[in-house]
C-alpha cells in the first residue's frame, strides 16, 4: 500500500535507492527531493546537474519534473523532456535498454523544438544528440552517463 500524507495524497516514505528503487522500510537510502520541490529554473538546472554528475538521474528527473509541472506553457514540453531524459538514464542505469531507448528517443522528439531559442541557456543540441545517441547505441549500463544541461 502506498503511503499517504494527513490529506490522503499519495507520498512516497519509503528510502529509496540511487536509482530511485524503493528499498525496504528502515533500510537506508540515498535522500529524495522533497514532494513539494519548488526551484526556479535556473537553480533547478545547478541542482539536476549536480545530481546527473553524481550518477542520481532518477533525483535529477524529480527536480526537472517539479520544474516541469509549473512551467509556463511555452516551456512545458522543453521541461518534460528534460525529465524524461534522465528517466531514461535512470532505465539505463537500472538494465532496462528497451525503457531506456523508447523514453529517451521521446524525450529528443520533445526537446528539439526549443533548439532555435533555448532558455536558460539549457544545450538543447547537444542534449538531443546524446539522447538521441544514448537511444541508438546504449553504452554500458553499468557506465554513469555524463550529460550536460546547459552550455558550456
Amino acid at each position: 500500500m502506498r503511503d499517504r500524507d494527513e490529506s490522503g495524497r499519495p507520498r512516497n516514505a519509503r528510502p529509496r535507492d540511487a536509482y530511485g528503487r524503493p528499498l525496504p522500510h528502515g533500510a537506508s537510502g540515498v535522500p529524495t527531493m522533497p514532494d513539494d520541490l519548488d526551484l526556479p529554473p535556473d537553480e533547478a538546472l545547478v541542482e539536476a546537474q549536480r545530481l546527473l554528475d553524481e550518477d542520481r538521474p532518477f533525483h535529477a528527473h524529480e527536480v526537472l519534473e517539479a520544474v516541469w509541472k509549473g512551467a509556463p506553457e511555452p516551456e512545458r514540453e522543453l521541461w518534460r523532456g528534460l525529465a524524461q531524459v534522465a528517466v531514461g538514464i535512470t532505465h539505463l542505469r537500472r538494465g532496462n535498454l528497451r525503457g531506456a531507448q523508447a523514453l529517451l528517443s521521446r524525450a529528443a522528439d520533445r526537446i528539439e523544438p526549443y533548439a532555435g531559442a533555448p532558455p536558460h541557456g539549457i544545450d538543447v543540441d547537444g542534449i538531443v544528440r546524446q539522447a538521441r545517441a544514448l537511444a541508438e547505441q546504449p553504452d554500458d549500463p553499468h557506465a554513469p552517463v555524463k550529460l550536460r544541461l546547459t552550455a558550456p
